[in-house]
């Protein structure tokens, strides 16, 4: 197991950036593909963006391509999502998640560690 604790959420204008973290503690980081993902009421978790194991090879939804950046820090343990140009529709909790099993995934439902969210919600 490994516990994840995300930060840097807030309420920010629409266009301006936020830079999420997601730290890690527990296990050997880098064993551990990372995905974000999000959640607004009444809605289903939908994946944000992913990185693999090693950091080499990142995925991201079709929404959120050329806006959002994934990148890790494996000596920091840490997970950062740069978000910018933000959109009112961007608004929701998000979620880091961890797994030690795959290289990399979009589906939730393979991650079996999950941190607690950071709220995210941007004005018009």
């Amino acid at each position: 197991q490994v516990q994840l604790v995300e930060s840097g959420g807030g309420l920010v204008q629409a266009g301006g950036s936020l830079r999420l973290a997601c730290a890690a503690s527990g296990r050997t980081f880098s064993n551990y593909a990372v995905g974000w993902f999000r959640q607004a009421p009444g809605k289903e978790r939908w994946f944000v963006a992913a990185i693999s194991r090693s950091g080499r090879t990142t995925f991201y939804a079709d929404s959120v391509k050329g806006r959002f950046t994934i990148s890790r820090d494996n000596a920091k343990i840490t997970v950062y999502l740069q978000m910018s140009s933000l959109k009112p529709e961007d608004t929701a909790m998000y979620y880091c998640a961890a797994e030690s099993s795959v290289e990399h995934s979009q589906d939730p439902l393979r991650y079996h560690n999950w941190g607690q969210g950071t709220q995210v919600t941007v004005s018009s």
